[in-house]
């Protein structure tokens, strides 16, 4: 009987066998699904909270941008490039899509707006021609301390103009601008009325005696406040203009690098024009090659506070000071015994160029390398969520 059993045991495992292979074969595919079958869906997770804070497709764009996304890590989401991706995230938060009726591009055709944003760019120039008349006129008609108290009066009036233009507009940088960035601006604007003749004193033996300060490069620069918020504003508009018709972001970042070298010559442009004109009422008084730079270095420095990077700013604007404060220490340091060669740099730098070339080299070496550091980041999506055109209203203490 047990050999009986055996062989029909034998006989009938070939007719079990395919049933068990059946729901072998059935577990198979249950296990393949449970793979990645919508890999967008973990990406949604990952970003649900800028998806849902985002406002349109392109500030998901930006977003995955700043978080390492790029066009070859989309393909891998089944996309052909981070725009279609983020169109897609963008389409799949819930509530996202309501939100987005107020859309950001509204105050760029405000025409008040801008007015508004314009009439106090103009506030620190009008203050400074002011001033510069009510001395022209009372010469000799005041004593030495009331044209000192005009004098005084105006400079305040230029400070508070100033504050007002960047409060509003497009270089206002919403609370992002240190405070150090500040006192390095403050530094600057105070070395091109005094740095020169300082330098100048302590190159021949002083300082001593009264400073004949060089206003017609300030002048300058207050007055190129307006075509600096132009030429913010014009690069602002057309880059998110050029990310609205990128496809790619190596595509929107061949596009807008011409759109900050076209603004920043732009401004260089106006501002050696209004350089020009103030030395031209001054007699050819002040650096116009250092204030130039100046001007073009502050610019670059704002642009990169307004788009999310005060600390580069600040770093670059430090760096002139440095340079410039270096400089007459260099000379003094010099006058120690067996320190002589410390002031030779300065000594054949002047001689070479006259001391104007001092805040030339310091502001032009910073402004050179802002402008590489800002062609850099300026060129990424991720860089124009944090200013858009429509920032043009009152700033928010």
């Amino acid at each position: 009987m047990p050999a009986e059993s055996a062989p029909a045991a034998a006989a009938t495992e070939p007719s079990r066998a395919p049933e068990i292979a059946r729901p072998a074969a059935a577990r198979r595919p249950s296990a393949a699904r449970r793979g990645p079958a919508d890999p967008v869906k973990s990406l949604m997770h990952r970003h649900r909270e800028l998806c849902e804070r985002a406002v349109d497709p392109l500030e998901v764009a930006a977003g995955l941008e700043a978080h390492g996304v790029t066009d070859r890590t989309a393909a891998r989401y089944r996309h052909r490039d981070v725009f279609s991706l983020a169109e897609e995230l963008f389409a799949r938060v819930p509530g996202a899509a309501a939100d987005s009726t107020a859309g950001p591009d509204a105050p760029e055709r405000d025409i008040a707006t801008r007015a508004a944003w314009s009439l106090r760019a103009l506030l620190p120039g009008a203050a400074c021609i002011a001033t510069v008349g009510a001395l022209g006129l009372t010469e000799g008609a005041l004593d030495a301390r009331a044209r000192i108290a005009i004098a005084l009066a105006g400079g305040l009036l230029a400070l508070g103009g100033l504050v007002a233009g960047l409060r509003s507009g497009p270089l206002r940088a919403e609370g992002r601008s240190s405070g150090a960035a500040k006192v390095y601006g403050c530094w600057l604007l105070g070395y091109v009325l005094y740095g020169e003749p300082l330098l100048d004193q302590v190159l021949s033996g002083g300082p001593e005696g009264p400073w004949a300060i060089t206003p017609a490069p300030l002048l300058g620069l207050a007055l190129s406040l307006a075509p600096a918020t132009w030429c913010a504003h014009l690069f602002s508009v057309h880059a998110h203009r050029r990310l609205n018709g990128s496809r790619a972001l190596e595509e929107f970042a061949a596009g807008v690098r011409p759109l900050l070298f076209g603004a920043v010559a732009l401004y260089a442009c106006a501002l050696a024009g209004l350089l020009y004109l103030a030395h031209l009422g001054y007699g050819g008084r002040g650096a116009f090659v250092g204030a130039a730079a100046l001007g073009v270095l502050l610019l670059l420095a704002r642009l990169l506070a307004v788009h999310g990077f005060p600390g580069l700013a600040a770093g670059g604007l430090a760096v002139a000071c440095a340079v410039e404060a270096l400089a007459p220490a260099l000379v003094l340091a010099g006058r120690l015994p067996g320190l002589h060669f410390l002031a030779r740099p300065v000594d054949v730098l002047v001689m070479a160029s006259g001391t104007g070339s001092v805040p030339a080299l310091a502001c032009g070496a910073s402004a050179l390398g802002l402008l590489v550091a800002t062609t850099v980041l300026l060129s990424r999506a991720s860089a124009h969520t944090t200013a858009r055109p429509g920032d043009e209203g009152p700033a928010v203490a």
